[in-house]
């Protein structure tokens, strides 16, 4: 842009010489440094503080699916990359055990009740003890929870999608065993509820973008459109910032000045819905500073646009 703008003047200059309109003396051949000076300093600098651009990323939470019980499993009726929806049966375990189990509690807890049954009679009856009854209330309680984690694990066999998404990368087949093990997922979900969109700005042109700014974004997956939204929120930490817990003093590192991270919403959910999750592009924040320079900035982002059909970069 600022070279677009310098090259203007050269040919306006030009022109006016040409037509003896202004003398060409030192000031006028002089001026084409002065005009560099002023738009680099007077409109591209503060264009950053003004109008902050930089790259952005389409991001959505993956899941990783572990299932709660262990087993083999019998069934696996999701393909990858096919849209579900929360609640639709991702794999089925072999419930055997699991209902095996369920029935050996339930005849536990119906023996339990029966019990209990007769020593209440027999203490109504001034025939028992009360300990006897307060005893068969306990061992018919410790039934029916038992019963009720065995009709937990049964229906666990069953894992379902927690919420709307899809599966990537599938490799579960029939057969394979599964276990309940924190550190061996067996699926990658990836959640399709919430679309987030991430915008890198650096932190000297970060000092005044706020939630509720404008923002125009413009993505490589679709080349040559922009796309408006507004700032959600500025994350208020990075990796960089972060300390965690430990038994060792403090290890020194080299500091590195690392870009801060600006969450938007497009105002076209239905489209930001449809971008696949990693997908780029540029987006620019027009903060309440500096307003004179968005022009610039609104004309540049069309340029990238543009040339998204082109650059693969």
């Amino acid at each position: 842009m600022g070279i677009a703008i310098i090259n203007t003047y050269l040919v306006v200059l030009f022109l006016l010489v040409h037509f003896k309109i202004v003398r060409f003396n030192l000031f006028w051949k002089l001026s084409p440094f002065i005009v560099a000076l002023l738009v680099l300093f007077g409109l591209l600098l503060p264009m950053g503080w003004g109008a902050p651009q930089g790259p952005a990323v389409v991001i959505r939470n993956s899941v990783a699916i572990v299932p709660d019980v262990a087993g083999e499993v019998i069934e696996v009726p999701v393909a990858a990359n096919v849209p579900l929806k929360a609640g639709d049966v991702l794999f089925r375990i072999d419930p055997t055990p699991y209902a095996a189990q369920v029935k050996a509690i339930q005849a536990q807890s119906t023996l339990a009740d029966q019990r209990l049954a007769q020593m209440t009679q027999l203490f109504d009856r001034n025939a028992g003890r009360a300990f006897d009854v307060e005893q068969r209330q306990a061992e018919a309680d410790q039934a029916k929870a038992q019963l009720e984690g065995a009709r937990w694990n049964l229906d666990k066999t069953t894992v379902r999608a927690p919420t709307d998404g899809y599966v990537t990368n599938l490799a579960l087949r029939e057969g394979a065993r599964v276990a309940n093990l924190p550190l061996a997922p067996v699926m990658a979900f990836i959640d399709t509820s919430q679309t987030i969109i991430g915008v890198e700005i650096t932190q000297n042109d970060a000092r005044y973008v706020k939630p509720g700014q404008s923002v125009e974004v413009t993505f490589k997956f679709m080349p040559g459109r922009i796309y408006v939204g507004k700032v959600e929120s500025v994350l208020q930490a990075i990796a960089t910032g972060q300390v965690q817990t430990s038994g060792t003093a403090v290890t020194p590192k080299t500091i590195q000045t690392a870009p801060f991270v600006a969450r938007v919403i497009l105002d076209d959910m239905a489209f930001a819905h449809t971008l696949p999750a990693g997908s780029t592009g540029d987006a620019a924040i027009f903060t309440d500073r500096l307003q004179v320079t968005h022009i610039v900035r609104r004309v540049l982002l069309r340029q990238t646009a543009i040339m998204n059909y082109v650059n693969p970069f």
